[in-house]
């Protein structure tokens, strides 16, 4: 295979053609995956008589799958060529996508989502790296840019509502409609766009699956731990067995030839600060779209197509956040604005925790939803600046890997987590587990005390989100150069 085949640089004009609808027709379905269960979850749970463990599982196996094994997924591509990663990615998620509209027992689905997120691991990175060699420097490039991140945005709204109205019917809709869009992506991608060249490097496959078993492992403890007692053999060994992973995983990555995570990323203390605040944020965002949810269905007795719509105003004002602080961040260090969004969020969910079943959606559900989006899209937009803040042209592109890894692996952990504490809340109240279709009145009111409850622990990692923002110390001009630098090296300029 030789290096001629990508250099010739589609014109402008062509950007809206096969291969932009292939690579970014992929993104736009592992963004709809990763909502579309969210409003279908009460439904799947009901149909296939899930627990509240296996419940969680059918989310986390997805994210954690896709979390722990993205960075290996950008390397395959360097490793076989982007094009053909990119289409086994394709294939395996719409495969897996397949199972999980056809299972009839939580085991099934919840493997399936896990191999669907290793589908998605393999063809998000690599369908980034495509635009970079299919699109001419300049104005094709910035259009096909934008075209995927539209894309993105898009999925994330439309996930929730589409969720919502193939829900109506049957949950199994939600997944079995990639299946139709990924064998048509598959089909254009064959011819478009051309293959890259490739490189004989050795992949840290052992260090990628350290870190998924460690964060599988940390997300079996406090799935199990309410249900069996936090001294049950099964959580204790579970704890042990994590902690052993992510031992086996810093030993391997200091002497692995190409490490999934360099840990020269690690010696800026700002840096590493970053991670952290960002390893919260991905839970608060996650958790809270969960939480809200299940909420509005479990408790409030939202229709799977009410509870998507009513999430709309979330991604808008998610969008208005992100919008605002992008403005803002060339003249207000990061840490300000960081907690500044912090305490959009903090307030949201201190309003959120006095709500109970008789609240309306408008003003008194619509209020926290809107102004915790906000809060959310503000440091959404930051911290990823403040991840490659500081870092050269060429190093930006394995540290913004890294970053999305941090913020993936952060949501299910952090999930798990305050799932446990609800859990524990409803149970203490007298409430149940199970398909809210058998409980009582008392019963119900219990598992929205609890779900309630769980808010104000989201608020708490709010709080340690601007905690760890006090450790930031980029200046609003080291922010606003890493600004210009992203962009620059997205365009092909650098």
């Amino acid at each position: 295979m030789s290096a001629g085949s990508t250099d010739r640089a589609p014109l402008a004009s062509k950007v809206l053609g096969p291969a932009i609808f292939a690579i970014t027709g992929m993104q736009l379905m592992s963004t709809l995956d990763g909502t579309i269960v969210i409003v279908a979850l009460p439904r799947i749970q009901a149909d296939l008589g899930l627990t509240d463990v296996s419940k969680s599982w059918v989310i986390t196996a997805y994210v954690l799958a896709f979390g722990g094994l993205l960075l290996l997924g950008g390397r395959i591509g360097d490793a076989i060529g982007h094009k053909r990663a990119f289409l086994s990615g394709v294939g395996v998620f719409t495969i897996a996508s397949l199972v999980c509209g056809l299972a009839t027992d939580p085991t099934t689905l919840i493997v399936a989502r896990a191999v669907q997120g290793t589908g998605a691991a393999v063809a998000a990175p690599t369908g980034l790296a495509l635009i970079a060699t299919t699109y001419a420097v300049g104005q094709a490039r910035n259009r096909a840019l934008a075209i995927s991140a539209a894309m993105q945005g898009i999925g994330s709204v439309t996930g929730l509502v589409l969720g919502g109205a193939l829900t109506v019917i049957s949950w199994r809709l939600a997944f079995l409609i990639n299946v139709p869009i990924g064998v048509v992506i598959a089909a254009v991608a064959v011819t478009q766009p051309a293959e890259t060249q490739h490189e004989r490097l050795k992949l840290d496959v052992t260090g990628a699956l350290l870190a998924t078993l460690g964060c599988t492992s940390a997300v079996l403890v406090f799935t199990q731990g309410p249900p069996r007692g936090w001294i049950d053999p099964l959580v204790l060994g579970a704890a042990a067995a994590s902690a052993v992973f992510f031992l086996g995983f810093l030993l391997v990555e200091r002497t692995a030839q190409h490490p999934i995570v360099p840990f020269s990323v690690f010696d800026n203390r700002n840096r590493v600060m970053t991670f952290v605040a960002l390893f919260l944020a991905g839970g608060v965002m996650l958790t809270l779209t969960v939480m809200i949810g299940l909420l509005v269905q479990d408790v409030l007795g939202y229709s799977a197509l009410k509870a998507g719509i009513c999430f709309i105003p979330f991604a808008l004002a998610f969008a208005v956040g992100s919008a605002t602080a992008a403005k803002l961040a060339p003249r207000i260090a990061p840490r300000w604005l960081i907690i500044g969004g912090g305490v959009f969020v903090l307030g949201a969910m201190l309003y959120g925790s006095l709500l109970d079943r008789s609240i309306p959606y408008f003003p008194d559900l619509f209020a926290p939803i809107v102004v915790g989006g906000f809060g959310i899209g503000m440091i959404a937009v930051i911290l990823p600046l403040c991840a490659i803040a500081g870092v050269g042209p060429g190093e930006i592109g394995p540290v913004s890997s890294i970053t999305l890894m941090v913020q993936n692996l952060g949501g299910p952990l952090v999930l798990v987590v305050i799932q446990a504490v609800q859990t524990s809340r409803t149970l203490y109240l007298g409430g149940t587990t199970g398909p809210v279709n058998d409980m009582t009145p008392a019963q119900l009111d219990a598992l929205g005390q609890g779900y309630t409850y769980s808010l104000l622990w989201v608020a708490g990692v709010a709080v340690m989100v601007g905690i760890a923002a006090f450790g930031i110390g980029f200046t609003a001009r080291q922010i606003a150069t890493a600004q210009h630098t992203r962009e620059a090296v997205e365009a092909g300029e650098l």
